[in-house]
């Protein structure tokens, strides 16, 4: 035998190190969050549902900007990686890719649906007062007055 064995350090053999515990307890997140990358924004999308596939879900995800998540650059999470068929090497965890989009896209996209959703209001509150009567009013909760004054009437 020789005189060098291949042994730990005890500082790995420490008490401390053994009973490091979550404070609390709490179930066990169903999908795993990847770590935040700057200028990324991560999704799970879905390719398949009851084991059969889904391509108009990934196609319309992927014509909106979304790319797959390689799992060589994802360290964190390479046990989750794909090691046959069409997304071989990316993430998938229950018929879920992880996908990746520049927040750019993101900040795009959320603008025009708040621009479509004005649209929208401003279209209902039109159709609502196109019948309004001077005689009688329509009440109209977007209106604000800011009166300035002493308070006394």
């Amino acid at each position: 035998m020789s005189d060098k064995q291949n042994r730990l350090s005890r500082e790995l053999d420490s008490r401390v190190m053994t009973m490091a515990r979550p404070t609390e307890w709490r179930p066990p997140d169903v999908l795993p969050a990847p770590e935040p990358r700057p200028g990324w924004s991560h999704r799970w999308v879905r390719i398949s549902m009851l084991g059969a596939a889904d391509p108009s879900n990934i196609s319309s995800k992927f014509r909106e900007g979304y790319e797959p998540c390689r799992a060589e650059d994802y360290p964190e999470l390479m046990m989750h990686e794909t090691q046959d068929g069409r997304f071989k090497g990316n993430i998938e965890v229950g018929g879920l890719l992880l996908c990746r989009i520049p927040e750019e896209f993101i900040s795009q996209r959320d603008a025009y649906f708040a621009k479509q959703t004005k649209a929208q209001m401003d279209s209902v509150d039109n159709t609502f007062m196109r019948d309004n009567d001077p005689r009688m009013q329509k009440f109209s909760e977007r209106k604000s007055e800011v009166r300035f004054g002493s308070g006394a009437a």
